[in-house]
């Protein structure tokens, strides 16, 4: 009969993991997000490799879309892991910070030949400016991310 009159008297704290703050935050969705502009990037560089000549403009000489693309698609990847692997997080700040450099030198890159509009190419340019608005919510994306991971990294030193 004394298993009726038991009262817990203290609870037990729930075990929280590592990047338990960071992890509330969804950096999986953001990172799955970046996977799919990253793709949109290469598939627009795709496009432009296969109708484009190759010094027709910077966009296409560089090959900016795949190389944004695939850093992107990496940097979501990695986001995307952080939630089973917290070690990652150094390299997912790293990524997420080498894709907003390549996508600013891109977008330097693109408004170059935005400059030199021709009506030749306009439906090139034009798609070269839809890429360059992938390339500003990629941006945004890996910048909430870093914030995100500084902010985290700073809770956890002293």
């Amino acid at each position: 009969m004394a298993c009726a009159d038991y009262k817990a008297v203290e609870l037990v704290p729930e075990v929280k993991g590592p990047l338990h703050k960071l992890l509330q935050k969804q950096p999986a969705v953001l990172g799955s997000l970046q996977m799919m502009s990253g793709f949109l990037s290469v598939g627009v560089g795709i496009f432009f490799a296969v109708t484009q000549e190759m010094g027709e403009s910077l966009f296409t000489m560089f090959r900016l879309s795949h190389l944004t693309g695939v850093i992107f698609i990496f940097a979501g990847a990695v986001s995307n892991l952080l939630f089973k692997y917290p070690g990652l997080l150094p390299l997912s700040f790293g990524v997420n910070f080498a894709g907003i450099i390549a996508a600013v030198v891109a977008a330097c890159l693109i408004s170059v030949d935005l400059v030199q509009w021709n009506q030749r190419n306009e439906h090139h340019l034009r798609i070269e400016v839809l890429e360059l608005c992938v390339m500003g919510l990629e941006v945004f994306l890996s910048a909430i991310l870093c914030f995100f991971f500084v902010k985290e990294k700073r809770a956890k030193s002293p």
